[in-house]
């Protein structure tokens, strides 16, 4: 599905990123790392909004490095951002029929996937007038995440979907990826390892820039530096 060979970039002058060698095949997979690491300009250059140095970046073997953001989506690549950038003076409704308006292969199937993301998340439904600002941090996370998936996309990409929520939410929206991955590939970034690593085929550990670690979520359960690092124990 995804691959990326090689791959530089940063801004201005700054390299953030340094020699990455990445891959999401028709799995979940996990990159974590601490705060700075690169997780989020890795995304970002997946999506095209910044621009590749070095290296390559591919979808299903198609280059998409550098594209246009608008171009990638349509060719199946949805993002939940950290900050859910909804529309809060509209409805929930209205937030989810915008996932599929401008996406070819989805805006015919408004209907469908409307039901689909209702079964996911059934508050949604139900909360389906309600202005998108008035709801709790935790719904707007799941209207994100049900706003991406109106776009039937081959790929979806979460960043940091656990940001700012309690613990319970947090499990729910962690059920609802692993429900997902056999439908469709999956790369979610997250800090909170622990939860991430019971919904995820294999991960990547990302530090300074840099791959340090790659392994299947068992394997990344009993790394030591994963344990010492990442799960507190």
């Amino acid at each position: 599905m995804l691959k990326i060979q090689g791959l530089e970039c940063g801004y201005g002058r700054m390299k953030v990123l340094e020699g990455i060698n990445f891959e999401v095949g028709a799995e979940s997979v996990g990159l974590f790392g601490p705060n700075g690491a690169g997780k989020t300009t890795l995304i970002s250059a997946v999506m095209g909004m910044i621009k590749p140095w070095k290296g390559s970046i591919e979808l299903e073997g198609v280059r998409i490095g550098g594209a246009e953001t608008f171009t990638i989506a349509r060719m199946g690549v949805a993002l939940v951002p950290q900050e859910r950038e909804l529309f809060p003076g509209m409805s929930v409704e209205d937030n989810l029929m915008l996932g599929a308006a401008y996406i070819p292969h989805a805006k015919d199937d408004i209907p469908n996937q409307l039901e689909k993301v209702f079964e996911l998340f059934p508050i949604l439904k139900e909360r389906r007038t309600q202005y998108a600002g008035t709801m709790s941090g935790g719904q707007q996370r799941m209207l994100a995440i049900g706003r991406a998936l109106m776009s039937k996309p081959r790929l979806l990409i979460l960043d940091e979907p656990s940001l700012g929520l309690q613990p319970s939410i947090v499990a729910e929206v962690f059920e609802v990826l692993k429900s997902l991955k056999s439908s469709i590939s999956i790369l979610v970034t997250e800090q909170n390892v622990r939860e991430s690593l019971k919904a995820i085929d294999r991960g990547y550990v990302l530090e300074n820039g840099r791959i340090v670690l790659e392994d299947s979520a068992e394997g990344l359960k009993t790394n030591p530096h994963v344990v010492k690092s990442y799960l507190g124990l």
